[in-house]
């Protein structure tokens, strides 16, 4: 466990640079005497470790140290080949260097490892798009990648929900999720420099500028990103409907969503007559309509009055399309 510490500990201050003791103790989450006497085996070791004292010092490596390994284990050498990025790459146009950087993974893996990575690899295999759903038509994507990578400002011409719209963008990160592309940028100038989203198959036409800007160094694109969608979760729901459902009209509340599925589990069971009357947020008046169709004659809607209006209103649309 402490070789393994001691491995880990050395690649971090590579990747990372400078660390105090304290943000070392707390990533292994051990003491930090402990972190002392980890560097001073690496230092007998002779890795290049030394500290600078401080309020802004920590430990860091020589400039330019870099170590080989060659003990991955077949695990992480297994776990290589589980990235799933080879669609995602493609379509930012990184394909070549994926395979690339698979061959030559494979050829510096001892043969026992090389046969056990590729068997891995034939066995399992990761589709990030949800059913009966296609990947984003994202034809700009290498060109964002680019930009996104060389720290390059874009112009771009925007469907958004408001409307199309002009914008100069620093782009800062892409996000994948179901299958979908998404921009993570900041307006190039003005007010309100806060990072925002941008769906890529939105961007109808887009311009990469020859002018570099400087990436915050703070930006954390994964944190940014877990935050913004919690949010956005949370904000879309701007009301609640009461509905009253059998047992099958909770199995396919379930299939709605992630808070409908939970406020469907949630149910114990239904009285006597098979039914259950439950709370769930809603968008707006139509989204939850359309929704709320999805569950046929197994749920009725109780609540809002306007909600049960407009779900009055189309099942007589639907009625009178298939009158006989």
């Amino acid at each position: 466990m402490r070789a393994s510490r001691l491995l880990s500990i050395l690649l971090l201050l590579q990747t990372r640079g400078r660390m105090t003791a304290e943000a070392l103790a707390a990533e292994f989450e051990v003491s930090v005497r402990t972190i002392y006497r980890d560097i001073d085996q690496l230092s007998a070791a002779g890795a290049p470790v030394y500290a600078d004292r401080g309020r802004s010092g920590g430990f860091q490596l020589l400039d330019g140290y870099r170590t080989r390994l060659t003990g991955l284990t077949d695990a992480e050498a297994e776990t290589l080949f589980l990235g799933g990025l080879s669609g995602p790459a493609a379509q930012m146009g990184f394909s070549g260097a994926v395979t690339t950087m698979q061959l030559k993974l494979l050829a510096a893996l001892p043969p026992e490892r090389q046969a056990a990575a590729e068997r891995l690899a034939g066995r399992f295999h990761l589709d990030p798009v949800g059913w009966y759903q296609n990947p984003d038509e994202a034809g700009r994507l290498p060109a964002i990648a680019q930009a996104v990578w060389n720290s390059r400002r874009i112009s771009v011409r925007y469907e958004s929900w408001k409307g199309e719209v002009r914008r100069e963008l620093e782009p800062l990160g892409l996000i994948l999720k179901a299958g979908l592309w998404y921009l993570a940028a900041r307006p190039a100038d003005g007010h309100g420099r806060e990072p925002r989203t941008y769906r890529v198959a939105n961007i109808l036409d887009l311009t990469v500028s020859d002018l570099a800007f400087e990436r915050p160094e703070t930006f954390d694109l994964a944190g940014w990103w877990t935050e913004t969608s919690r949010r956005f979760e949370t904000e879309i729901f701007t009301g609640q409907a009461t509905l009253r459902l059998s047992h099958e009209g909770l199995r396919r509340l379930a299939r709605l969503g992630v808070e409908q599925s939970r406020i469907a589990a949630a149910v114990d069971a239904a009285p006597g007559d098979g039914w259950a009357e439950v709370v769930v947020p809603i968008e707006s008046v139509e989204h939850a309509a359309i929704d709320f169709m999805r569950l046929g004659a197994e749920a009725e809607v109780l609540a809002p009055p306007a909600l049960r209006v407009e779900m009055r209103r189309t099942a007589e649309r639907l009625a009178a399309l298939y009158r006989v």
